[in-house]
């Protein structure tokens, strides 16, 4: 029995991981409430605090006494910590914990890649303005805040100049609540000006195999939300990359699992944003699987139970997604697309992510992962320009109407 640690919640991309990987193998749950959806694809589950990790310890030992236990996963960031703990524990393959602490912790990976010599971001932890004054001082303006241990972009703000710190400031003190006890604070770090870009590796017994590149499409400054992604196979650009994103995994101490691993490209060569330990989200492992048929949801089980995963390409095409976002803040009343549209032999898959009569806002700033999100697009071709014409054509066709929300109403967060 595989274990997976996380509610793999309704988000479509884990939602997908779930069902893939119980199609392969029986599937039981560390979860934080009652599972509804997820019943028809696992065999067995335990209710814990996933933010206590003596109670998923207890929950995993639960569920051990009851079936065997061949291997410990997951797809959640903020749970890998715990999730190597537990794998340890059971003797399974993973991570070492100190491991993922070290992916976890922003300030501490830059002060690793520094040592080392891996490209990367000036960085300095601040617990206060002024702490951040003295610091984007020391770097030099441009500068971008976040806070020390969030992920998907949740607070992450570019500051061009002394005057827009305080405010930019709140925006990051606002988001830095909710990391959790793995971050302190914020980091003030180097702007990284160039192309956004991720790696999506596969690590067995320390050698890292880099399989495909992510091209990044982000939100005008001063935020950093990922609106869309594409994969090439064959990506020239990922001879490139591949030997640095190997690079900063051996410094962090990942040596097994699968990564997304991101980066800019810089005037002065590709520089690492930060490492992230598990399987990336905004269904990237679809577009790779797409683009070049590989599975890296079949790999990230495969490495967790202790086979070696299938890593040879079958297919070269191009994948992209796009999300879609509302227009204004309110309720949603109307998301539609041309049927005609809908129809084409180009689109994966078209994916709704609010409902109608939910309050919804428009781009950042916002400090929730995925508040902003309508929906989103897949859709397959023979080149990037091919994938983008296509997603232009959907944006064309699409409808998307909010109403404004009367006085009492909730904000969506």
């Amino acid at each position: 029995m595989l274990l997976v640690v996380g509610g793999c919640s309704s988000a479509v991309t884990r939602r997908d991981c779930l069902i893939q990987t119980a199609a392969r193998h029986p599937v039981a749950l560390v979860t934080d409430q009652e599972p509804t959806w997820q019943r028809d694809f696992i065999v067995d589950h335990e209710v814990a605090d996933l933010r206590d990790h003596r109670a998923v310890q207890a929950a995993a030992e639960r569920l051990a006494r009851r079936r065997p236990v061949r291997g410990v996963l997951t797809w959640d960031e903020y749970l890998l910590v715990p999730t190597a703990r537990l794998a340890q524990s059971l003797d399974v393959p993973s991570n070492r914990d100190w491991a993922m602490r070290a992916c976890r912790d922003k300030a501490g990976a830059r002060e690793k890649f520094d040592q080392l010599g891996v490209p990367s971001a000036a960085s300095i932890p601040v617990l206060t303005l002024a702490e951040a004054r003295r610091a984007a001082v020391g770097i030099g303006y441009p500068v971008v805040l976040k806070p020390a241990a969030h992920a998907g972009s949740v607070g992450v703000v570019h500051v061009a100049g002394p005057a827009e710190l305080p405010k930019s400031w709140r925006y990051v003190s606002e988001a830095a609540k909710s990391q959790g006890a793995e971050g302190t604070g914020a980091l003030v770090e180097e702007y990284l000006d160039g192309p956004e870009i991720s790696v999506e590796c596969v690590t067995e017994k320390g050698r890292t195999a880099a399989v495909a590149v992510a091209r990044k499409d982000l939100t005008d400054l001063p935020y950093f939300e990922e609106t869309g992604h594409t994969v090439t196979a064959d990506d020239p650009l990922l001879d490139e990359v591949a030997p640095l994103a190997a690079q900063a995994l051996t410094a962090l101490g990942a040596s097994h699992g699968v990564s997304h691993v991101e980066m800019r490209l810089t005037k002065s060569g590709p520089k690492i944003v930060e490492v992230n330990a598990r399987l990336a989200g905004d269904m990237i492992p679809r577009l790779v699987q797409l683009a070049t048929g590989i599975d890296l949801v079949a790999a990230a089980t495969d490495l967790a139970l202790g086979h070696s995963p299938h890593l040879k390409a079958s297919r070269s095409r191009t994948a992209a997604i796009r999300t879609f976002y509302p227009p204004a803040a309110g309720n949603l009343t109307q998301c539609r697309l041309d049927p005609a549209v809908a129809r084409a032999p180009w689109i994966d898959r078209i994916s709704w992510q609010a409902s109608i009569g939910e309050p919804v806002t428009p781009l950042p700033p916002h400090t929730a992962v995925h508040a902003s999100r309508i929906g989103f697009a897949i859709v397959t071709g023979r080149s990037a320009v091919q994938t983008r014409r296509c997603l232009d054509r959907i944006a064309d066709h699409l409808v998307i109407t909010v109403a404004p929300r009367t006085c009492g109403e909730r904000i969506a967060a």
